[in-house]
């Protein structure tokens, strides 16, 4: 019995459905990475100064030399909106395998000095494009605050916090250790000082960084796990090893508290995937 060939008309309704699928998928992919998600976070602190109770700090990371909208207007609207006490950039700024556009850094830190104090530390793109020193120079010049090993007062309210923010491990060979800039801190402050530590690489956290004595310490970097699945911690790492932790939200660990942004930008020709770029707010709670 010979087979009877599927008609002309379903073949091409089938086709209009696959293409018309492919598209939405496209669509949803393209909006999945472009369209801003603001997220709130209160981590709670028994010795929080009572100054810093409601501090509201918006956390940036892993932006990769990205545009969301003209001159980046829609992400600076979105961090103004939340009315931030400070501005905390936690590395890849800009992405080694991606064109950067011209005067990017500048401008974005010009916006956000606008708006609240901004501090910032480097990621490993920043070292593995090159010109670090160029860099750093050209964010103080618009009013950041460029943390490489060192640490700073954050006064509100008539109380005071220490900040401290450590360089990539991609950078100098010679650079001073996390265990030595903790180590001065407490010398300067006392052993009972509250203090934050920005560093970019939240693997490092369970390991070392939990280890340093820091009340909070914010990453990036992991992006969210790249992939976001039901009752995953992310589907890979930025490292490609399958369901990372410590890549989104909050963690404890040594006694010490870990926050991770997802992220905005993506490095290189990869994508998010049910994980849009984050706006991260962090809201500052006493016990």
């Amino acid at each position: 019995m010979e087979r009877r060939s599927k008609p002309p008309r379903r073949r091409g309704r089938g086709l209009l459905f696959l293409l018309a699928l492919t598209v939405l998928a496209g669509l949803y992919v393209w909006w999945g990475n472009t369209a801003l998600q603001t997220e709130a976070f209160s981590p709670s602190f028994r010795d929080l100064p009572p100054g810093f109770d409601g501090c509201r700090v918006v956390v940036l990371g892993d932006l990769h030399s990205t545009f969301f909208g003209e001159k980046n207007k829609p992400l600076l609207e979105a961090v103004e909106a939340q009315e931030p006490d400070y501005i905390f950039l936690v590395g890849d700024l800009l992405d080694a395998f991606r064109d950067v556009p011209e005067n990017y850094a500048e401008e974005t830190a010009a916006g956000l000095t606008a708006i609240a104090p901004t501090y910032y530390v480097t990621g490993n793109h920043e070292w593995a494009l090159g010109d670090v020193p160029e860099l750093k120079e050209a964010l103080e010049a618009q009013g950041v605050t460029v943390l490489s090993n060192r640490f700073v007062t954050l006064e509100r309210n008539g109380d005071t916090a220490v900040l401290a923010g450590i360089d990539d491990p991609n950078g100098y060979a010679d650079q001073k250790s996390p265990e030595t800039v903790a180590e001065e801190l407490r010398a300067a402050y006392g052993e009972d000082a509250f203090w934050m530590l920005l560093a970019h690489r939240n693997n490092y956290f369970p390991d070392q960084y939990s280890r340093l004595g820091a009340d909070l310490v914010i990453s990036g970097h992991g992006h969210g796990g790249v992939i976001r699945l039901p009752f995953t911690d992310g589907l890979v790492s930025t490292d490609r090893t399958l369901f990372p932790s410590y890549t989104a939200g909050l963690y404890e660990k040594n006694g010490s508290t870990l926050f991770v942004t997802r992220g905005l930008g993506n490095t290189g020709p990869s994508f998010r995937l049910f994980n849009r770029p984050e706006v991260a707010l962090l809201i500052l709670q006493k016990e």
